[in-house]
């Protein structure tokens, strides 16, 4: 009965699908469609869901208490293009393997995981894309 279990609520984890990377980006939408600047926005700044400005600081005047341990977000848009705002979010260590950063839309190789937590990702394929298309706005 176990193994029934898991294997069913491995079928319905959402799983990362597969990206391609061409040099330091994802070129593509992982979803196809672009994202929505303002959920992204919403995600960043939201303490139990990305947890980006535990880390870094950011333009979002009303959130104290931002981080300081990565570069801040501010200008984002400026030095990189989304497709490598993408790659970032979504596996931060193919670029840089020491980086503290979470893989937020990898699902494998992982170490430490909470058994309720294997299998799945951080933030969905759409969450990704809405989070890029807030940073792509950030030009300052």
């Amino acid at each position: 009965m176990r193994a029934l279990l898991a294997a069913v609520l491995a079928f319905l984890a959402p799983a990362a699908a597969a990206q391609q990377v061409v040099g330091d980006a994802i070129p593509a939408s992982l979803t196809g469609q672009p994202g929505d600047a303002g959920r992204g926005r919403a995600i960043v700044a939201n303490r139990s869901v990305g947890l980006c400005l535990l880390c870094h600081s950011g333009p979002i005047a009303e959130e104290r208490f931002q981080g300081d341990l990565a570069p801040t977000l501010a200008g984002a848009g400026s030095r990189w293009s989304e497709g490598q705002l993408r790659l970032r979010i979504v596996d931060g260590a193919r670029l840089n393997a020491d980086t503290i950063m979470p893989p937020y839309y990898r699902a494998t190789g992982l170490q430490q995981v909470a058994r309720n937590f294997e299998g799945k990702t951080i933030l969905s394929a759409a969450q990704v894309e809405d989070v890029v298309a807030y940073l792509a706005t950030l030009k300052d």
